[in-house]
């Protein structure tokens, strides 16, 4: 990239981060070489516990063994191939990271399916992959035999005692934790296929590569100080990259302990906070991860049962704050009032990230600092990001360029795009965490990148220069309103409106309009007997918004549909709000 004499260069020094320390078993945290996958480092320690959930304790040596037996069967199944795509659909336990172990060790492509799909989607998964096997338990056989016979693909039923007996496998020899392919494999080799919400068209397959995901791995295990002593409790979605990669690879790459419950409950989630569920053993939750809506659900079960008790509103802050070392929102915007509410009750202030299912995480704010809601902070270690003009088609172009290497931020701007403190753009991202490719979808590939191989995330994103930060202020298309000649975040608006105390949740979108362009249109879901004009919405946001930003359309709604993630699809909810579509 050609600077002129105009750009602003500077460089800064992270902290040094708190190396992370084993016992004579330290795992391979830099990868020169061959890439280390991420069932190999059960080998470092093979007697602690890696796992719990509803059934058992597992170890990583028999999760290990595990695996490598239901390898060999899925060798013989995809006639002794490798690089086949299997598709499987599991529980949130241990039959999951047993699964997905085996299809590595067999030398296989991971497809994770989600229970809430719908049989068309799966249908599509299946055909868009040519997948060669599918893989699930008895408890989806039903679906999964549809599946199979409408698209001729195997299906292998795995046994209902598969974690009783897993829990019970012993290490008895070395040769027990050796797997059956040779980690030069694994350099050139991809691992998961992880389909994109397709709010544009078609779900796309993200190639992820298994050094795609030991390069994620290790940015978090660094940048958020993971050690083999971490206790995370796992409540995410496991066919998206913040619940497989953030809160399950990462613990098991080091030699932490997850505790997995089959799906969100916020009494139960309290429980283990807390320390007072019959799974949790002898040790605490140290470790806890969530989208915007989980930390609300927890916020209210917390109103319902725990508020009114002074003591227990005292207990639950000194426990939450003093045994609980990091909480992290992602995957959607996080309302400043639910952030706010979050640190009164737990003492923490989430740290917020962005990332994406074709980079992994590239921004995030760093383990010892001071946060602020709505900021996700600055490049994670080996990440570079650029601003681009969103509307420019000169993307070699860069107003902003900052690559973090090694801890050390660098970072060159042009002074001309600086306004009122803050340079905007598309953000692009370059590292070895971004994916290799749509899968079969080549012209697709190309579209997203760059010339000179930046990929194009289509977010929109602010650099604060005071602030040192990013924020993320929505996707180009859904998430920017173009309203009177002025460029407006409905991520911004949103925020602001969710201050408002009589409403509950809000999404903010763009209403074409032959005079404005746009409108900015609010939805909202207000709180029980609570009722609101567009005129009062206005007349309390003077204070709170810029004239040009206050809604001028208002819709009231008794639920905003959401997918697993906590994502609203802007386009499908204006196509039935505003144009009549169902």
């Amino acid at each position: 990239m050609l600077f002129l004499s105009r750009h602003l260069k500077f460089c800064l020094r992270l902290p040094r981060l708190t190396q992370i320390r084993l016992q004579q078993t330290k795992p391979k945290l830099s990868v020169s070489g061959d890439v280390i996958p991420i069932f190999s480092n059960a080998h470092l320690f093979p007697e602690k516990v890696a796992l719990r959930d509803s059934v058992g304790r597992y170890t990583y040596g028999s999760l290990f063994i595990s695996a490598k037996e239901l390898a060999n069967t899925i060798t013989q199944k995809v006639d002794g191939k490798t690089n086949q795509r299997v598709m499987f659909l599991c529980s949130q336990d241990a039959d999951y990271v047993v699964t997905l172990w085996s299809i590595w060790m067999s030398g296989q492509i991971a497809v994770p399916l989600s229970p809430k799909h719908p049989k068309n989607i799966l249908l599509y998964y299946a055909n868009d992959t040519n997948a060669s096997l599918l893989i699930t338990t008895s408890q989806y056989v039903d679906l999964m035999q549809r599946v199979a016979k409408n698209t001729n693909t195997k299906l292998h039923v795995l046994d209902d005692k598969l974690k009783l007996n897993t829990a019970e496998k012993v290490v008895t020899k070395k040769t027990d934790l050796e797997a059956p392919l040779s980690l030069s494999f694994y350099s050139t080799s991809n691992a998961l296929i992880l389909y994109t919400s397709g709010t544009t068209g078609n779900p796309k397959g993200v190639v992820l590569t298994h050094k795609n995901i030991i390069f994620q791995v290790n940015t978090l295990l660094e940048a958020w100080k993971w050690n083999p002593n971490d206790v995370i409790l796992h409540t995410l979605p496991l066919h998206h990259v913040h619940g497989i990669v953030n809160a399950l690879l990462c613990p098991l790459y080091i030699g932490a302990k997850t505790i997995m419950l089959p799906k969100f409950d916020a009494n139960a989630v309290w429980a283990h906070l807390l320390g007072v569920s019959p799974l949790q053993g002898d040790r605490r939750i140290t470790v806890y991860m969530a989208v915007p809506t989980i930390y609300t659900k927890l916020i209210e079960e917390y109103k319902r049962v725990f508020s009114s008790d002074p003591k227990m509103v005292e207990h639950i802050k000194n426990i939450l704050k003093n045994k609980v070392r990091l909480m992290v929102s992602g995957s959607a915007p996080l309302p400043v009032p639910v952030y706010q509410q979050w640190f009164d009750i737990s003492g923490h202030k989430l740290l917020e990230r962005y990332g994406m299912t074709e980079t992994g995480m590239s921004l995030s704010n760093l383990y010892d600092s001071d946060r602020e809601p709505g900021f996700v902070g600055l490049p994670l270690p080996g990440v570079s990001v650029r601003l681009v003009d969103e509307d420019s088609k000169q993307e070699t172009v860069a107003a902003l360029e900052m690559t973090n290497s090694n801890g050390e931020i660098s970072c060159e701007m042009d002074n001309k795009r600086v306004v009122s403190g803050e340079i905007k753009g598309e953000l692009l991202v370059k590292s070895d965490g971004v994916f290799r490719e749509y899968y079969n979808r080549p012209e697709a590939t190309k579209k997203e990148f760059t010339q000179d191989g930046w990929f194009k995330t289509g977010d929109v994103s602010s650099y604060s220069i005071s602030k040192n930060k990013f924020k993320i202020l929505g996707r180009k298309s859904a998430d920017i309103i173009k309203s009177g000649g002025y460029k407006l975040s409905a991520i911004e608006i949103e925020t602001a409106l969710l201050g408002h105390p009589d409403i509950k949740d809000c999404v903010v979108v763009g209403v074409e309009d032959k005079e404005w362009g746009q409108r900015v249109a609010a939805i909202v879901v207000l709180h029980e007997g609570k009722s609101l004009t567009l005129e009062d919405l206005r007349s309390w946001g003077v204070e709170k918004l810029a004239k040009y930003a206050l809604p001028s359309v208002l819709k009231i709604v008794n639920e905003i549909p959401k997918n697993a993630m906590g994502k609203v699809n802007k386009k499908q909810l204006i196509d039935k709000l505003f144009l009549g579509s169902e």
